[in-house]
């Protein structure tokens, strides 16, 4: 059931940059290596809700009720507006003694909303763990759950890579505060176009 394909395929999904992603490398600049873990373990808690989602069929509720799917849809777009807000108006310098502000509990707390407060991950998981559940499993749920494990793992690792190597990079830019700045303006501009690509998307 773990197959090849499946790992694979499952890599080229979590490495592919998206809001998660964006949110860790993020962290990691600004507030360090430690953060970066703490954003990627709240990203990867937040696809938790979906899986479960996934194996309960709540999805198909997503899928068929367009007042639901807008709902949740419209959340995500707002918390990813707060999101670019929030990244824009800090002014504060790349130092050390901001990550004491960083708690781990907030970072992790605003990891989980990006991803949970996105309902196309639901609509993905939906068609993309059960190609890889043999149709005359004996157990489905259970193959499911170890796939979704499997994922999460994948999940966790890449993205805590990713918050590392921006770390990394963090050395190379904090004397700048000209390169702080047009960063920190990129970064808010990508979250707001993230969140426009969300609220014009279809199912």
């Amino acid at each position: 059931m773990i197959s090849a394909d499946f790992l694979l395929t499952a890599l080229v999904v979590v490495l592919i940059p998206g809001t998660g992603v964006l949110f860790t490398i993020s962290t990691g600049l600004f507030a360090g290596r430690l953060a970066a873990c703490y954003a990627a373990l709240g990203c990867t808690a937040g696809i938790l809700p979906h899986l479960l989602a996934t194996a309960a069929g709540l999805a198909a509720l997503l899928h068929t009720s367009a007042l639901a799917f807008q709902a949740l849809k419209f959340a995500g777009v707002a918390y990813l507006l707060f999101l670019a807000y929030a990244t824009w108006r800090d002014t504060t310098a790349f130092e050390p003694a901001r990550n004491a502000a960083a708690t781990p509990g907030a970072i992790m707390l605003r990891a989980f909303l990006l991803n949970i407060l996105n309902p196309k991950l639901t609509l993905f998981f939906l068609a993309f763990l059960p190609q890889f559940v043999a149709a005359d499993s004996a157990t489905p749920l259970a193959d499911l759950t170890l796939l979704s494990a499997v994922f999460m793992a994948m999940t966790f690792v890449v993205f805590v890579i990713y918050g590392l190597l921006a770390h990394g990079f963090r050395r190379l830019v904090i004397n700048s505060r000209r390169v702080q700045h047009a960063l920190r303006r990129g970064f808010a501009g990508a979250f707001a176009v993230l969140g426009a690509r969300l609220a014009f998307s279809e199912r």
